[in-house]
């Protein structure tokens, strides 16, 4: 069983509340999870009006998947989404017999 997660720093654009900032991150979630049949969440930053981090995660029997369906969400993001600047994507690959 191969688990991958990526984590995405985000940089909102003119949010001025967390309502806001909510009102933007919903929708963003909910297709990155449509789309990619991962696990997606707001991981951090939650108290601060223009930046957040989106956790995803995903398991899967092959590797191969497991970085496709990172790299899908990752240029979904930046392509589909021009209202947010993405910051950085930190990504991790483990094989669950690993110790």
């Amino acid at each position: 069983m191969w688990i991958g997660w990526i984590e995405f720093d985000i940089l909102l654009g003119d949010v001025h509340s967390l309502k806001q900032k909510r009102s933007i991150i919903r929708p963003i979630i909910a297709d990155l999870s449509r789309r990619t049949e991962a696990a997606v969440a707001e991981v951090g930053l939650q108290d601060l009006h223009r930046r957040t981090m989106i956790g995803l995660s995903v398991v899967a029997a092959h590797a191969s998947h497991v970085r496709d369906v990172l790299d899908q969400a990752e240029r979904m993001l930046v392509e589909q989404h021009p209202e947010i600047d993405l910051l950085s994507a930190r990504r991790g690959l483990h094989f669950s017999g690993d110790e």
